[in-house]
């Protein structure tokens, strides 16, 4: 029995797999909070525990993200595009596109059959194109961002968006609520803008038929459906979005030490 670890160490989340030959046998997600190495090493060691091992258990471990440097034990250390790739390749065999929503940015990556990247577009010069709007927007609203999803379901008359850009768009949220706008009519309007620039973004890329939808943003159940609406497709979202990552780089040090699964 071979086993794996798999970590994707964000801006903001730390995340961590540990697998046999081919199941998941645990994950764990935890906030960074400003200390990569301390969230790398609790996270992998709180994995550990939830699947019953010791990290002497473990034949190889696969790194990737902002902090993946930061893991203290050896660790092989992969491009967080190829992990995304991969790890959706394991979920979804018949994805032939990735649409990815981080807290750093957004990008859309298109798939081989065998899960490796033909094309990556990436948005990632505006916070507006990414995750971190959703905070930024979240805050003005005065609520929890993991209620944005539910609240823009409900809407029924969305604003729009005249600028592309995070600091005017908050702006603009402020001007809607002084004009005493709804604020899942606000929400709404935010989701629509983010899927008009991954719409734009697909399209560069050649849209492709079956499509998954990863990151934080896929937690989001409003941006889900608004994503799908617009670019005319049916989304596969994995059942934990955040972990897509660290499923690629579990598999991909296992592949790149000789032992492909």
């Amino acid at each position: 029995m071979l086993y794996k670890a798999g970590l994707d160490i964000g801006s903001v989340m730390a995340k961590a797999v540990i697998m046999d030959d081919r199941d998941i046998l645990s994950y764990s997600i935890r906030p960074i909070n400003g200390n990569f190495a301390a969230a790398a090493g609790a996270v992998l060691e709180e994995t550990l525990a939830k699947a019953g091992l010791f990290l002497e258990k473990l034949d190889v471990i696969g790194s990737t993200g902002l902090g993946a440097s930061f893991l203290s034990c050896p660790h092989m250390e992969i491009t967080d595009v190829a992990c995304q790739g991969r790890g959706i390749n394991y979920l979804f065999p018949s994805a032939r596109m990735v649409i990815e929503v981080g807290d750093q940015s957004s990008r859309v990556i298109k798939l081989t059959e065998k899960g490796k990247i033909a094309d990556c577009i990436i948005n990632d010069r505006c916070a507006a194109g990414s995750g971190r709007i959703l905070q930024i927007i979240a805050k003005v609203l005065r609520i929890n961002i993991n209620e944005l999803g539910g609240l823009s379901l409900k809407s029924t008359n969305s604003v729009r968006f005249s600028t592309g850009c995070s600091v005017f768009a908050e702006t603009e949220a402020i001007s809607r609520i002084a004009e005493g706008t709804k604020m899942e009519d606000i929400i709404a309007g935010l989701h629509y803008a983010m899927a008009i620039k991954i719409y734009g973004m697909a399209q560069k890329a050649k849209l492709e038929d079956i499509c998954a939808f990863t990151g934080g943003g896929a937690k989001n159940l409003g941006l889900v459906k608004m994503i799908g609406e617009t670019i005319g497709k049916n989304l596969l979202v994995p059942e934990e979005p955040f972990i897509t990552g660290a499923i690629g780089a579990a598999l991909m040090a296992l592949e790149k030490a000789g032992s492909p699964c």
